[in-house]
């Protein structure tokens, strides 16, 4: 599958297109709607189901040196009334805050991160890391492949958990059945 083919594919769910248009107007820095949203509508478009089938939500990542809870909060509370018509629950994250808590909520280290592309990079599997920017650029730094043949494979990185990757794993299969899932 090629870029253009997944953007297009993407954009098939309104909320992803509604989120894309609105992203901007939130100010921040280095903003990108993650994975789920992206590679589930695509999913649902090789199977022939609604695009927005089984999204249990949209992921947005920025990156702010401001690290405090509370520059991160006025965002999400930004985030929330820009998408509230939606009907979808989106959930904002700076990345610059995520080895401030990571570990407490996962049990696992999170070291720093520089960009919200790492935070991408770090995601349990390569059909995850994806992210799409407003004016249409797309980072898939392991390619699109996993994605156009629907397989779960892990991506070992320094956060990895095999029992969350058995988690996520276990209900996308529920959802999508088509889905190869390779072990951790």
């Amino acid at each position: 599958m090629d870029e253009q083919r997944f953007i297009a594919l993407a954009l098939t769910n309104e909320a992803n297109r509604r989120i894309l248009e609105r992203l901007p107007s939130l100010g921040l820095g280095d903003t990108w709607l993650v994975s789920g949203s992206l590679f589930q509508t695509v999913w649902n478009a090789l199977t022939g189901r609604p695009p927005s089938y089984g999204i249990k939500d949209y992921d947005l990542f920025y990156f702010d040196e401001d690290t405090s809870f509370e520059a991160e909060d006025a965002a999400i509370q930004r985030s929330m009334e820009t998408f509230a018509d939606l009907g979808a629950e989106v959930e904002l994250r700076n990345q610059a805050r995520v080895h401030l808590w990571y570990e407490a909520k996962f049990g696992t280290p999170y070291p720093p991160l520089r960009n919200s592309c790492e935070g991408i990079d770090r995601f349990l599997a390569p059909a995850c890391m994806v992210g799409l920017q407003a004016d249409g650029t797309l980072y898939a730094p392991m390619g699109l492949d996993d994605i156009a043949t629907m397989t779960i494979r892990p991506n070992r990185t320094p956060n990895f958990s095999a029992a969350r990757y058995a988690e996520k794993a276990a209900r996308w299969k529920s959802h999508w059945p088509q889905l190869t899932v390779m072990e951790a």
